[in-house]
């Protein structure tokens, strides 16, 4: 299966690496000209529990120069995923899957804007991956990953997608509910990246202060009143399952914090920020994800 994928940040390069290990033809598209020029020179950098493997990859700057794909991950940040979509139809034919496994809320309508709903499909990854420089990854966290069709409907080709990524290590699961399994990882990103980015810790390090943790309850609580207004269902306790994330993915920084390292614009507004929107639509106060959002954008602006 032919696979493009659109955004070879921290995570795209990270799948990208372990499909081209798994024997698939993969390639990897980003507008970061030394990041590309570096996994073209010397391949592809990752660093896993400490020992490091380089990988020789297809990267490009120019879309138009793969040809046609059967499979296109989108990996860009959200506010790009416009644009993406846009230049990613020269990569289409009749059978293309569009495939998502951005953070946050809203990409499924943004993609649906230009493709055909019936090729588009949504998925999560609990993996991690930190960017160490161009051409080089940090593996950083380990966890599930689902895809799904927008139906819920158990399909032929969500599960050849997910044999292929767990030939490649990709531990994968098909669902049936995948837009309640997009707010379980909406919490995760919810009680985590805007507090990481803001106080310049690791994700663990959130779990070693007491005011970081009743900040983090009370941005998840908000956002699971909002989405069991909408009825999403929820499974488990959210509090405890962020938590655990914290703790399981400890030393790595979080995208956003990422992001505020190296001053770039964030993803706050389809993650809490999209908590805000769904609970004005409601009429629902949600006074900690409007704080936190606020803050984030207050700071963007001075990058």
């Amino acid at each position: 299966m032919k696979t493009v994928i659109m955004g070879a940040g921290a995570m795209g390069s990270l799948l990208g690496g372990l499909l081209t290990l798994s024997g698939e033809e993969v390639w990897m598209v980003d507008i970061w000209k030394e990041h590309i020029d570096a996994l073209r020179s010397n391949g592809l950098s990752i660093e896993d529990q400490g020992e490091t493997q380089t990988v020789r990859v297809n990267a490009t700057g120019e879309v138009t120069s793969v040809g046609k794909a059967d499979l296109v991950l989108f990996f860009v940040k959200t506010y790009h995923t416009a644009k993406a979509v846009s230049d990613s139809l020269a990569l289409q034919k009749e059978n293309t899957i569009f495939l998502t496994l951005q953070n946050g809320l809203g990409n499924e309508d943004v993609i649906c804007q230009q493709i055909n709903r019936k090729k588009v499909m949504l998925g999560v990854t609990n993996h991690g991956a930190t960017l160490l420089g161009p051409g080089s990854i940090r593996h950083a966290g380990r966890g599930m990953t689902y895809l799904g069709e927008l139906d819920n409907k158990l399909t032929d080709r969500a599960t050849q997608i997910a044999q292929m990524f767990r030939k490649a290590g990709i531990e994968t699961e098909v669902s049936a509910n995948i837009h309640d399994l997009i707010w379980t990882k909406l919490f995760v990103n919810i009680g985590m990246n805007a507090l990481t980015a803001l106080t310049g810790f690791k994700n663990g390090q959130l779990l070693d202060h007491p005011e970081a943790l009743r900040l983090m309850e009370a941005l998840v609580s908000e956002a699971v009143e909002v989405a069991k207004r909408k009825g999403i269902r929820i499974e488990g306790n959210p509090i405890e399952k962020v938590k655990a994330v914290a703790e399981a993915t400890g030393k790595n920084r979080s995208s956003m914090g990422q992001d505020f390292d190296y001053k770039r614009r964030t993803e706050i507004d389809t993650i809490n920020g999209a908590v805000v929107r769904e609970a004005h639509r409601l009429g629902i106060s949600v006074p900690y994800n409007q704080m936190v959002t606020d803050l984030v954008k207050v700071i963007e602006r001075t990058f």
